[in-house]
């Protein structure tokens, strides 16, 4: 079953804490949601509980740490004195090392290596994150109702996985799946 869009009364059930920012980041889920298959009501479920939890509920669009502990990480591409913390996690789901940030670059075609900013704006965080749960092979693991498989691609772990499962039941309710 198609599902192209999502309405705000879905997204503030899955994100009751948004708030406002729901209303700003709505019109960017929708309007990017089909150009990366985020298109059935499971991919939006998962896709939901993935970015609910990475960004607080659509509170933060930049990570919270310095970034320090990303410095010299050559497995993200951090070769050049203070890039741990240029390169720190930005976007719905965080973007994080030089590396990610110029694949980005190559695919959207904004320089966000020169300005990683722009992955802190509403349509940068969207438009990234459904990228990288696209990119990543999380919207044929949302397929297959793996909670767990999507939470590894994400994280590199199972850090918030708890989290995830609340965000996942919420956001199936919202979207009418049992």
């Amino acid at each position: 079953m198609e599902m192209k869009e999502i309405r705000l009364e879905q997204l503030l059930m899955a994100m009751p804490n948004a708030g406002k920012r729901a209303e700003k980041f709505l019109p960017y889920l929708n309007r990017f949601a089909e150009e990366f298959e985020i298109n059935t009501p499971l991919r939006w479920a998962h896709y939901l509980a993935q970015i609910a939890h990475e960004s607080g509920e659509l509170r933060y669009t930049k990570e919270i740490a310095s970034g320090k502990a990303y410095e010299g990480r050559k497995d993200l591409g951090n070769t050049h004195k203070g890039d741990g913390v240029r390169f720190k996690g930005r976007g719905l789901i965080q973007i994080t090392g030089r590396a990610n940030y110029r694949k980005y670059a190559g695919y959207c075609g904004y320089d966000v290596v020169e300005k990683p900013g722009l992955l802190e704006q509403p349509l940068g965080a969207t438009r990234s994150s459904m990228w990288i749960f696209d990119t990543f092979g999380c919207n044929e693991l949302a397929d297959e109702d793996n909670l767990k498989a999507i939470r590894r691609k994400i994280n590199g772990g199972y850090k918030g996985l708890d989290k995830c499962e609340e965000y996942l039941k919420r956001s199936k309710r919202a979207l009418n799946i049992s």
